[in-house]
């Protein structure tokens, strides 16, 4: 799958203290009527799903303490998971399985799940901030689409966005622990801790939750 990268990455500017609207002020100010932001968990973990979600903000119900989910606490992202869900215009959450990002690749797989987040979003967006320098292609619409180098400490949607998809992901992973509870899952989230790294190699990878191209899965 083609990636096109957005005109305007957000490469030099500041980073402000904790996120704001500023940028989508800009796109409402250009015209647009529904800004979403898009972020996504899970890139790195050997084993668990990648995770996208888009979000469209109320500005007129702001939501205290909105910053990059991995600035917060579990039981911080929680509440405001709560806070998102009960006060957003819309929501929209998809994600790829393990089975899919070793069929494609990881950067592949997040995109499709950042496409896929944005089109079920029950509000549709006529803009959108993607976290990362990628916008995906294929995008259905037309949205104007920019991507924003930090954004999840940047952009309140986009920090919104960051915090749905910790948070969803974390609770599938501790489903999948449930299931599994000899690797640890529910703690270390699917990461490469020594304990996951160690249930490993005495038992090998899970197939259809564990990434087999990722290393020290992948063979050869």
């Amino acid at each position: 799958m083609a990636t096109r990268v957005a005109d305007s990455p957000l490469l030099f500017e500041p980073v402000p203290a904790m996120p704001d609207d500023a940028l989508e002020c800009a796109l409402v100010d250009d015209g647009c009527l529904c800004v979403a932001g898009v972020d996504e968990a899970g890139r790195g973990p050997l084993a668990g799903p990648v995770v996208a979600a888009a979000v469209v903000l109320d500005r007129a119900v702001p939501i205290a303490g909105l910053n990059d989910s991995k600035a917060l606490t579990a039981g911080r992202r929680e509440a405001l998971f709560d806070a998102i869900m009960g006060a957003g215009r819309a929501v929209g959450i998809a994600s790829c399985c393990a089975g899919t990002i070793d069929r494609s690749d990881i950067r592949k797989a997040t995109l499709t799940a950042m496409r896929a987040c944005l089109d079920a979003l029950a509000t549709e967006a006529d803009g959108a901030l993607f976290d990362g320098r990628d916008v995906p292609d294929g995008i259905v619409g037309h949205v104007r689409t920019r991507s924003v180098i930090k954004g999840d400490a940047r952009s309140v949607s986009i920090a919104a966005a960051s915090i749905v998809a910790k948070v969803t992901r974390d609770r599938m992973l501790a489903r999948l622990c449930q299931a599994h509870p000899d690797y640890g899952l529910s703690a270390h989230k699917g990461y490469g801790s020594e304990e996951h790294r160690a249930a490993i190699v005495r038992a090998g990878g899970i197939m259809r939750v564990h990434r087999f191209t990722f290393r020290p899965l992948a063979r050869g």
